[in-house]
C-alpha cells in the first residue's frame, strides 16, 4: 500500500511536490479484501472459504450491474441506487486526501462513480475505526455549487444552503449516504519518485451514512467512466489519458495488484486491442466468440440486455464471468466434450459445470479458453483464470448464468493480464503479465 506521507509546511515541501501539470505517471496499490494487508483478512478462513465467498459476492454484484444497465427513464430521489453494494467489493485502495494529506482506506470499483468519505461533523454516520476526514483541517478543501459540472453529473443533487451541491445515494440493501460535494487535493507517489498532487478532485463529504457499511473502510473510490469517478478526474491531468491495472491471482496472498495512471501504465509487448464504449459509467466491449482448446467455437450474440453499444461489461469488482443462458449452455457443452474427468456438483449450485480434480495431473486436463473480442483481439485464458476450486477436489468453470441480464467479464479471467484503458481512442488492451512483478 502506498504509505501516508506527512508533508511539512516548509520550503522543502514545495520543492518536493510536483504539480498536476507536470505529472508523469503514478500507481496505486489495489488490496484484495482477502489479502493479509486488508483489514477484512480472516486468518482462519481457508482458500475454499474465500473462493466460495467471492462467488457469492459475484452474484450480488452481477444483480446490481444488471439492475443499473436495464434501468430506463428518469430517476426519482426515492429510486436512486448507488453504484456499489457496500459488501460486494473485492478491492481496496488508500487515498491521501487534502492538505496536509489525510489517509483513507476506500473501496475501489471500476463500476462506480462518486468518490466519497465520512467527514467531520458526521451526525449520523456508521462507526468507522479510522478517524474521520475533517475538511476544516485542510487548506485545499472547497465546496462545489449546484451549477458545477460535477454536481450536474450526479444522479440526484439537490441544492443546499447557499447553493451548495448536495447528494443523496440509496443502496440496494437499504444503506444510504448524504453529504456535500466538494473538491480536494489528492497526493500520489509518482514513477519519478516524487509526490504528485492533483488538485480540484470532486468528492463527496458525507454528513450521514447508514446501513451495512463496514467500519474497517472509510469511503469509496470509483474507477468507472462517469465524469466524477477517480479515473475520469485523474487522467486529464496526466501525460496520457490512460490507466491500466494488473490483478495478481487470488492464490498469491503476498503480492498486491495495482492500478497505474499515465504513460507508465501503457500496455506493451505482445498485446491485443479491442474497441471500447462507455455506458452508465461501465466500460463495454463486444465479445464475438469463445473458443475452447481441443473442442469447438461458441458464437456470442451481438447484443445484450441493457447494453446499446456492446454485449459485455468488463468489471474488476465481479469475480466470475456471466454469460447469457444460450451461450453458457454451449460453452458447458464444449468444455464437457474435451475434459475427461468425472463430473461433480457445485455444493452451492451457483456454477453450472464442475469436475472432480484429485491432483495436478487432473488439473492439466482442464482446457485453455479464448475470448475473441472485436478487432481480432483474442485473449487466451489459462485454466487458472477460467476455473475455481469450489470444494475439496471440486473445480468449477468460473462462469455463471446471467439469464436475460447483462454479461460480465470478471476479475478471475483478468488475473495476470495487464489491462489498459485508452480514454483518448476508446480502446482496451490486454497482454499476459506477471502482475506480482509489474
Amino acid at each position: 500500500m502506498t504509505i501516508l506521507i506527512l508533508l511539512a509546511l516548509s520550503m522543502a515541501a514545495a520543492a518536493m511536490t510536483m504539480t498536476a501539470a507536470a505529472a508523469a505517471s503514478f500507481s496505486i496499490e489495489l488490496i484484495h479484501r482477502d489479502s493479509p494487508k486488508s483489514p477484512f483478512y480472516n486468518h482462519s478462513a481457508t482458500s475454499l472459504d474465500r473462493a466460495r465467498a467471492a462467488i457469492y459476492r459475484s452474484a450480488h454484484q452481477a444483480r446490481r450491474i444488471a439492475a443499473r444497465a436495464q434501468r430506463r427513464g428518469g430517476i426519482e430521489p426515492s429510486d436512486v441506487v448507488s453504484k456499489v453494494v457496500p459488501d460486494s467489493f473485492e478491492y481496496l485502495m488508500e487515498l491521501r486526501l487534502g492538505t496536509p494529506p489525510f489517509s483513507i482506506l476506500a473501496i475501489a470499483d471500476t463500476g462506480s462513480d462518486l468518490i466519497w468519505t465520512n467527514c467531520v461533523p458526521c451526525t449520523k454516520c456508521y462507526k468507522q475505526t479510522a478517524p474521520l476526514f475533517d475538511p476544516a483541517s485542510s487548506s485545499s478543501y472547497r465546496t462545489l455549487p449546484c451549477d458545477s459540472n460535477p454536481c450536474k453529473a450526479l444522479p440526484h443533487s439537490p441544492c443546499g444552503a447557499g447553493g451548495t451541491c448536495e447528494y443523496q445515494y440509496a443502496y440496494a440493501d437499504g444503506s444510504k449516504i448524504d453529504g456535500v460535494l466538494g473538491t480536494e487535493d489528492l497526493t500520489f507517489d509518482s514513477s519519478a519518485g516524487t509526490p504528485v498532487v492533483i488538485s480540484n478532485i470532486a468528492f463527496g463529504c458525507n454528513s450521514q451514512s447508514s446501513g451495512v457499511f463496514s467500519g474497517r473502510t472509510a469511503g469509496l473510490a470509483g474507477l468507472g467512466a462517469s465524469p466524477v469517478s477517480l479515473a475520469s478526474q485523474l487522467v486529464p491531468s496526466l501525460d496520457k489519458k490512460y490507466f491500466s491495472y494488473c490483478l495478481v491471482p487470488m492464490s498469491d496472498a503476498q503480492a498486491s495488484s495495482k492500478v497505474i495512471f499515465g504513460s507508465a501504465g501503457v500496455v506493451a509487448g505482445d498485446k491485443v486491442t479491442t474497441p471500447m464504449t462507455v455506458e452508465d459509467s461501465f466500460f463495454v466491449l463486444r465479445l464475438e466468440e469463445i473458443i475452447v482448446d481441443g473442442a469447438g467455437t461458441v458464437p456470442v450474440p451481438a447484443s445484450a440486455t441493457g447494453l446499446k453499444t456492446g454485449n459485455i461489461i468488463i468489471d474488476s469488482g465481479t469475480t466470475v464471468n456471466y454469460l447469457p443462458t444460450g451461450v453458457l449452455s454451449s460453452l458447458v457443452q464444449e468444455v464437457s466434450r474435451v475434459v475427461s474427468l468425472p463430473n461433480a456438483t457445485d455444493p452451492d449450485r451457483l456454477l453450472p459445470l464442475c469436475f472432480t480434480v484429485a491432483g495436478e495431473a487432473d488439473r492439466q486436463k482442464l482446457p485453455f479458453i479464448t475470448f475473441k473480442f472485436a478487432g481480432e483481439a483474442s485473449v487466451r485464458l489459462s485454466p487458472t483464470s477460467m476455473f475455481m476450486q469450489e470444494a475439496n477436489q471440486v473445480v468449477c468453470l468460473a462462469v455463471a448464468d446471467t439469464g436475460s441480464d447483462t454479461p460480465i467479464l470478471g476479475n478471475v479471467a483478468q488475473q495476470n493480464l495487464h489491462v489498459g484503458y485508452d480514454l483518448d481512442v476508446k480502446e482496451v488492451s490486454f497482454a499476459s503479465a506477471d502482475c506480482a512483478t509489474l
